[in-house]
């Protein structure tokens, strides 16, 4: 079975919310479920061995808009810097108690020498910058806890950036670009090697931090706009740049974002994933391509399930064409090589 490494999950908001933030018992309790298999959401750690997934980029998301609400248009309203902190904290010590908890089956990857020493290797990453004050001091303070990539913004605009809506049909070209405490922190991460994810950002602020850094441009996950046009797709320009930088594009397996109507339907085929990822390679080329599932923070098509449909997604890319050199660099060489090259320049 080909090992997999996967740009994007929401397990640790998953595990948060599971949890009672009063008891330690009931972070005990969510953190045993995820190591024993408690079958929750998409991802826990039996079904990864079963499905092939030996790590990925674990996301740290605060201030979850249960109510659906926006501010203005298809936004999410802002949140404030104390209470996203907060949570941010919360979700950062939940995985590092599971490191612990696993008793080294789950390894927190501070340098790429740690993807090979964990049955599941768990990079941690901040998608939204909002728990990061203008002084930035929390940036070194999640660097020292392990945090190796950062997304400036999710769907709502916050100090450092403009996020995409979730509207559909839409461009991605709306709101302006980087702030200029954004730029700041583009240029803070390329001091401390942390990864900046271009997922969620608007196409001003993609192109900003091309102009701010050396390193490869990355979506974690994300999918083409020439085929399903959400605004949270890459346009075909964004492709070819992430391709000239030696960057990757993580294919988002979400159904609303794979589907040239949008729509949140479960029974989409495997295959508009790996026409998304046959697009990508051709604009990009084969090195761009790699896997974002947005696990637990997304619908999944009911032919892939969860973590233990892999095996048959990259069943269906060998279908779409890829031979299996190409199969092998998308399910985990591309993520590794582009993660090697960020972290140590």
């Amino acid at each position: 079975m080909l090992p997999v490494f996967d740009g994007h999950n929401d397990a640790l908001s998953r595990l948060a919310r599971a949890a009672d933030p009063s008891s330690r018992g009931g972070v005990d309790a969510a953190l045993d479920g995820f190591l024993a298999g408690d079958g929750g959401g998409h991802l826990d750690l039996p079904r990864a061995a079963r499905g092939g997934f030996a790590g990925g980029c674990f996301a740290v998301f605060t201030c979850r808009p249960d109510d659906g609400t926006y501010e203005t248009g298809a936004y999410f309203a802002p949140v404030e810097q104390p209470r996203a902190l907060a949570e941010a904290l919360a979700q950062v010590a939940l995985l590092l108690r599971l490191e612990r908890a696993s008793g080294g089956r789950v390894r927190v990857v501070r340098a790429t020498a740690d993807l090979d020493r964990a049955e599941l290797a768990a990079v941690l990453h901040l998608e939204g910058a909002e728990p990061i004050g203008p002084g930035l001091a929390e940036l070194d303070v999640l660097h020292a806890a392990g945090m190796r990539s950062l997304g400036p913004a999710w769907s709502r605009p916050n100090a450092f950036a403009t996020g995409v809506p979730f509207s559909f049909p839409g461009s991605p070209d709306q709101g302006r670009g980087l702030s200029d405490v954004g730029r700041a922190l583009v240029r803070a991460c390329a001091e401390l090697r942390i990864l900046v994810d271009v997922s969620h950002l608007n196409a001003r602020g993609f192109w900003d931090v091309a102009e701010l850094s050396d390193a490869p441009l990355v979506a974690s996950h994300s999918g083409a706009h020439a085929l399903c046009p959400s605004p949270r797709n890459l346009t075909d320009d964004q492709l070819r740049a992430i391709g000239e930088r030696g960057g990757l594009v993580g294919i988002n397996f979400h159904v609303g974002f794979v589907r040239a109507d949008g729509a949140e339907d479960a029974d989409t085929p495997l295959s508009a994933i790996a026409v998304h990822a046959a697009h990508v390679a051709e604009l990009a080329g084969v090195d761009a391509v790699a896997l974002g599932s947005d696990f637990d923070g997304a619908t999944m098509p009911a032919a892939l399930g969860d973590v233990t449909g892999l095996p048959a997604l990259l069943a269906a890319l060998r279908a779409a064409g890829f031979g299996e050199a190409d199969v092998a660099k998308i399910a985990y060489g591309n993520w590794r090589r582009v993660l090697e090259a960020t972290w140590t320049g």
